[in-house]
């Protein structure tokens, strides 16, 4: 049973190279290894088992790892940062209850973007004074959610003060207010992704900068105690968070000139993971001790009191924790060109292939150590010729029934799924110590129905 806590028949690790300290560049997650019949476990549940017990496609996290990561980034911080520092999950990479709880213990705060994560944050156990709220267009509900909790509002743009003035007067008190500006650093990663270049709809130009900060100071309602800058996501190299530093530096310089009483400086995300053995990305530690020693000196430049240091990682502490479990299902072979092996998922619970042209680790989870003699496409379900989760892809001979284990989904898979060709979402379960945890249910086709509405004079009597 899955559910055992008894010991497993001995077993050795998968991948040889895992190293706790830097979770973000292993292809699998920490607690992957073999049973004894071979065949891939992970949190000691077998995934084949996983797959019979809660069907397929299944979402599948390891919460040792999701725990490491958090672990990593937060005694990363405290070990290269001389002042208080605080690592906040974006939890756009991934919001659940369960996903919140475990931020929450582990000592992180949280991002937001909608009334959706903000209900599921405090739901989870996530206090307002440990989450920040972004957004570039904010509604006068969402807006006043975030303050009544306490929760910290980025303002990203002109409309999100003249609506937070609107609110004032129903305010308790000042709210708290960070800023976020466009910093004007490239970084080489996907177009979509990239969020601190000029070209932006995030953030207010940076030659706007002084004309808000002078506007805020005649703002009795706002206590303006942040600056933020984001440069991207799915990053490896490094100058560009040195060169954040310096910008938010003279940011920091200008908004405490005119009074403001800003404490805090958030460097933003975007550290990359590893999807595909090519990839190299910078780990945990590395990154903090970059940015931290920037900021540092950045500060000392400037003589300034050091603020706290704020980061908010989301793909580098979640991805690596998910697996996603799929049934093979037919097989097209098309002599001279290529093999079709299709799976009973796809774009709709992993749209970033279609979308980003992301690449993936897969292997199959009862013959992950045969020889990989065979080249083929794992193709979705879905009526899309774009519906491809994997190209050229080296397996053993697969046949219908096998499990495919699809590594590193734990970001932007669920968050950004969807239900297209009303087909339902996956279930997740969380793995520890031998037990798999049921957190998110598996939709069925008839909740797909909930919310349409038939008009009576559309019902088809016939």
């Amino acid at each position: 049973m899955v559910t055992s806590r008894e010991p497993l028949a001995p077993s050795r690790p998968f991948e040889v190279d895992q190293d706790l300290s830097s979770p973000n560049r292993n292809l699998t997650p920490l607690t992957t290894r073999l049973d004894g019949e071979g065949r891939l476990s992970l949190g000691d549940c077998t995934l084949s088992d996983l797959a019979r017990r809660y069907g397929t496609p299944l979402y599948v996290l390891d919460e040792t790892t999701l725990r490491a990561t958090c672990r990593a980034y937060r005694e990363a911080l405290a070990r290269h940062y001389p002042g208080e520092a605080l690592a906040i999950y974006a939890s756009k990479a991934n919001s659940s209850l369960a996903i919140t709880a475990l931020v929450a213990a582990e000592g992180l705060g949280l991002d937001a973007v909608s009334a959706g994560e903000l209900l599921t944050a405090f739901q989870g156990g996530m206090a307002g004074e440990r989450i920040v709220l972004h957004g570039n267009n904010k509604s006068r509900e969402e807006l006043a959610l975030a303050v009544a909790h306490g929760v910290t509002v980025v303002a990203d743009n002109w409309r999100d003060l003249e609506l937070l003035a609107e609110l004032a007067p129903s305010f308790p008190g000042p709210a708290r207010l960070m800023l976020r500006f466009t910093p004007g650093i490239e970084c080489h990663t996907h177009e979509y992704i990239r969020t601190g270049h000029l070209d932006s709809k995030f953030g207010f130009d940076p030659d706007q900068l002084e004309a808000v900060l002078r506007h805020l100071t005649t703002c009795p309602w706002a206590r303006l105690t942040g600056l933020h800058a984001h440069i991207g996501s799915q990053i490896f190299e490094l100058q560009p968070h040195r060169d954040l530093a310096a910008v938010l530096a003279d940011a920091l310089a200008l908004a405490r000139s005119l009074g403001h009483p800003v404490e805090d400086l958030n460097v933003g995300g975007g550290l990359g993971i590893r999807y595909v053995a090519s990839d190299d990305p910078p780990s945990i530690d590395a990154w903090v001790r970059t940015v931290a020693e920037a900021v540092v000196e950045a500060c000392r430049e400037r003589g300034l009191v050091l603020p706290r240091l704020l980061c908010e990682p989301g793909r580098s502490l979640v991805a690596t924790a998910g697996v996603t479990l799929y049934e093979v299902g037919s097989r097209k072979p098309i002599p001279g060109l290529r093999t079709y092996l299709s799976v009973d998922g796809g774009m709709s619970d992993n749209p970033r292939p279609i979308t980003y042209q992301s690449q993936y680790t897969a292997l199959l989870a009862d013959r992950p150590m045969a020889e990989p003699n065979e080249t083929v496409t794992v193709a979705g379900k879905h009526c899309e010729s774009g519906d491809v989760l994997l190209k050229d892809l080296a397996l053993p001979p697969a046949t219908a029934g096998d499990v495919l284990v699809v590594f590193a989904t734990g970001a932007y898979n669920a968050s950004m799924g969807s239900n297209y060709n009303r087909i339902p979402r996956p279930a997740t379960v969380l793995v520890a110590e031998g037990s798999a945890e049921l957190v998110q249910r598996r939709e069925q086709p008839e909740d797909l129905l909930r919310y349409d509405v038939l008009p009576s004079r559309l019902r088809y009597l016939g």
